[in-house]
């Protein structure tokens, strides 16, 4: 079983707030007392945070779901209750967040250290001191905290390498990454050894150095799901610089060309944009018998695909992962390539959902109204539920407030154009009253 996981699924839940205090002065020397009930604390965020010691995502494979601490309750003699700690969840560098539900992007975390918060820890609920007024120098009256958010979020794992190598199975990628890197993969005669993407970062003898990726093999027709489908070409849309690497020696039966034109055509499937990076052919092989008549062949083949005598040539290097033949001279050009070439940017089309500033948005919509099978009336919006939600119903003063509140929602004269009549039961989740018109 394979130990690498690019993509997750996981839920979060930011901390409540801590609920207001209720709560009066009793001391035997302090005349007409007064308000002492404190504040709620914070809840605590949910932040993602880079660690580039992780590889994968495979810490979300069993545990997929985080939750937040709660913020204090508030306390009397005026004191406030303790903000939560946040939650730090760490991801590996490449990885994009987006929201599950709506798929929107909310951020691509790539640098060490880098943080994104994904979900906002409630604020605290105010005390009754908060409350006090000249007209009313004593309120029973305090707020709960506000819910922490909840959301369900899509981690996906683009690995960071500057250098891609693509090409069908078993020509030679693996071999080629473990010549030129200190990174092992399994290396077998047979298609499909490598089963996960592998990374190994090159030194070249002038000092200059870049990380190379090599993905499992590509078939005619992976775009459709095909072998292992395009299910790791995610991993090579990061890179600046493609190695599409070709066996010249025509030892599996197959066209050198058909191969080099097959494995474009499920790149372009996959993205159009990845044939925008910069190609190097690496012809493989080449200490096998036919390999040199091929390679001439697959030239005369490549030239035909200009558009017309002035646009560049790809480079063709020929090299055999085996003897080292031509792999020195691949990695210099690869390099130069690598350093002239930008980073492609993968989300410039899309617009990065805010989930850090959490402004006051005044919903057009505060609340909707269904009515139920049994002629109750069911009242329901983000609005109205955080309304709900933030009262205490232990005090009398506090309902009265949250009538107002509805009130000057306009839940009332909304309830009666619907037709709704005196006694009819009105729910907001579980809780259940008696409009009075």
């Amino acid at each position: 079983m394979s130990m690498f996981l690019d993509s997750a699924k996981i839920d979060i839940k930011a901390g409540k707030g801590g609920d207001g205090m209720v709560a009066f002065r009793r001391e035997k020397y302090v005349p007409d007392g007064g308000p002492a009930g404190g504040d709620g604390g914070r809840g605590g965020d949910v932040i993602l945070k880079v660690d580039e010691g992780l590889r994968t995502l495979m810490d979300f494979r069993f545990n997929r779901h985080f939750k937040a601490q709660l913020g204090e309750n508030g306390m009397s003699k005026g004191m406030h209750g303790r903000g939560a700690n946040d939650l730090y969840i760490k991801v590996p560098p490449g990885t994009t967040v987006r929201d599950a539900q709506t798929g929107k992007l909310l951020g691509d975390l790539v640098l060490n250290g880098e943080e994104l918060v994904v979900a906002k820890g409630g604020r605290g609920g105010r005390g009754n001191t908060r409350f006090a007024t000249p007209k009313n120098p004593a309120p029973e009256l305090a707020e709960n905290g506000e819910p922490g958010q909840e959301r369900k979020l899509e981690l996906e794992l683009k690995v960071l390498a500057d250098v891609g190598l693509v090409g069908f199975p078993s020509v030679g990628k693996s071999t080629l990454l473990s010549v030129i890197s200190s990174a092992r993969p399994k290396i077998g005669a047979y298609h499909f050894t490598t089963l996960v993407p592998n990374l190994g970062m090159v030194h070249l003898n002038d000092g200059r150095s870049f990380v190379a990726a090599d993905l499992p093999g590509l078939i005619e027709g992976a775009s459709q799901g095909v072998g292992l489908g395009t299910q790791f070409l995610r991993h090579i849309e990061r890179t600046r610089v493609i190695l599409h690497m070709i066996d010249m020696s025509g030892m599996e039966g197959r066209d050198p060309f058909d191969d080099y034109t097959a494995i474009n055509k499920e790149l372009e499937s996959h993205n159009l944009r990845l044939l925008e990076r910069p190609q190097i052919i690496v012809a493989n092989k080449m200490d096998m018998p036919e390999a040199q008549g091929n390679l001439k062949e697959f030239k005369k083949k490549l030239a035909e695909l200009k558009d017309d005598e002035f646009a560049d040539d790809i480079p063709v290097f020929a090299i055999s992962g085996v003897t080292r033949q031509g792999v020195e001279n691949l990695l210099s050009a690869t390099a130069d390539l690598v350093d002239i070439t930008p980073e492609f940017p993968l989300y410039e089309d899309e617009e990065v959902e805010d989930v850090v500033t959490y402004g006051f948005i005044k919903s057009e919509v505060p609340f909707k109204i269904d009515r139920m099978p049994d002629a109750s009336w069911e009242l329901f919006g983000e609005e109205i539920e955080k309304l709900f939600a933030m009262t205490n119903f232990d005090h009398d003063e506090t309902i009265m407030r949250f009538a107002r509140q509805l009130r000057g929602l306009g839940v009332d004269e909304a309830l009666r154009e619907r037709g709704a009549k005196d006694g009819d039961i009105v729910r907001i989740g579980k809780f259940e009253f008696e409009f009075v018109d």
